[in-house]
């Protein structure tokens, strides 16, 4: 009974590391990316609740990325504290195996690969896709924020904007062209085949419209290479319906688990995700989301290397996290190619299970030699 308290005490430091250790480097990594995220309001003109929306649903594709790191860190640092403590000397002394231990690292790594699988299956993709949603459903609010002086915009799709300066709301010399003949009411020849500029030396800008005075409209034909130029004292311009160049689409890592999986298996899929060059980037996202948390009870392992009473080097601290270190390194590297070869998918798939069992059986036949030489 007071053994399974000091079990249960374990496990609940270990969680709490882990889950401190996940906060921290998953907020870390928002903060940077966040500095990214500021192209919403200054690049696209959306709104800032949009903004902090949008980076605390992208909290959750990151905190995924970190689990097996923060699990090594937490049970790395457990097991080097209680050993520095020689906390672990009062267990063995008082008739607890090391293989207990071992099993309780082991059922500590179960939890954190469950966790890790609601993460990566329901949750990631779930808040993910819902953050692109966000920028469908909500506009930008304004063209102001857009408009920087002395450099070409391309914030939206197939214009171009130039604005020499800028003074609160109000602009001068401006060059607007229009790729996308979204201004071709504009001129007497509608055709699709013409590409739009506009100058003018003032302007004003009131949310999504622009008021510009004394400019001209030139008109460029493909087909004839003609110029129509039509001067204005004012001109009224509307961006209500166009739109960012912001991506709006959802992304591959966006899709949930189960239409991957149809498009994988079953081609039960759309062909946009189908086809065949996008199935070499669908295979890595379904390893990481679904095989990659098998390597989490082999860092428990590994970490168990810790414990070990031995003087050789292969068993130094430093050896041992470097073991698991390399082994998250590896799995980086190598989920990419899982959807090149097969070979690499097989190994992939393989390898953790391997691993389990032979550093299992191998800690077993370790520990019962130490035992028996005790």
């Amino acid at each position: 009974m007071h053994q399974n308290k000091i079990f249960y005490n374990y496990l609940i430091e270990i969680f709490k590391t882990f889950l401190l250790i996940l906060f921290g480097l998953s907020l870390i990594a928002l903060t940077v990316r966040a500095v990214n995220f500021l192209d919403l309001i200054v690049e696209n003109g959306y709104p800032t609740s949009v903004y902090f929306t949008y980076s605390f649903l992208n909290l959750f594709g990151l905190a995924p990325k970190f689990i097996p790191l923060s699990f090594l860190i937490a049970i790395f640092v457990f097991i080097y504290k209680h050993l520095e403590n020689s906390e672990f000397l009062i267990l063995w002394t008082s008739g607890v195996k090391k293989m207990q231990l071992v099993n309780l690292f082991l059922i500590a790594s179960l939890v954190v690969l469950i966790f890790y699988l609601i993460f990566s299956i329901f949750l990631t993709p779930t808040m993910m896709n819902k953050s692109r949603q966000l920028l469908v459903k909500d506009e930008y609010n304004s063209i102001l924020p857009t408009l920087k002086t002395n450099e070409f915009n391309d914030s939206f799709k197939n214009l171009i904007f130039f604005v020499e300066k800028k003074v609160d709301n109000k602009i001068q010399n401006i060059f607007l062209q229009d790729n996308g003949n979204y201004l071709k009411k504009l001129t007497p020849n509608s055709s699709n085949k013409q590409i739009t500029s506009i100058l003018a030396k003032s302007g004003i800008v009131q949310k999504k419209e622009l008021f510009l005075i004394n400019g001209q409209i030139i008109s460029f034909n493909k087909e004839s290479k003609k110029n129509e130029i039509i001067k204005f004292d004012q001109l009224t311009l509307n961006f209500s319906d166009i739109n960012t160049t912001q991506i709006k689409q959802p992304k591959i890592q966006e899709t949930s688990t189960v239409k991957l999986i149809s498009c994988a298996f079953y081609n039960k899929l759309d062909n946009r995700f189908c086809s065949n060059e996008s199935k070499k980037e669908i295979v890595p996202i379904l390893n990481r989301r679904l095989s990659l948390p098998l390597y989490i009870p082999v860092i428990s392992l590994l970490s168990s290397l810790l414990i070990v009473k031995s003087k050789k080097k292969y068993f130094n601290k430093s050896l041992v996290f470097f073991y698991c270190f390399f082994l998250l390194v590896l799995i980086e590297l190598s989920i990419k190619y899982t959807g090149l070869s097969s070979l690499m998918q097989t190994i992939f798939l393989l390898l953790p299970l391997f691993l389990i069992l032979t550093l299992y059986i191998f800690l077993n036949r370790t520990f019962s030699r130490e035992f028996k030489s005790s």
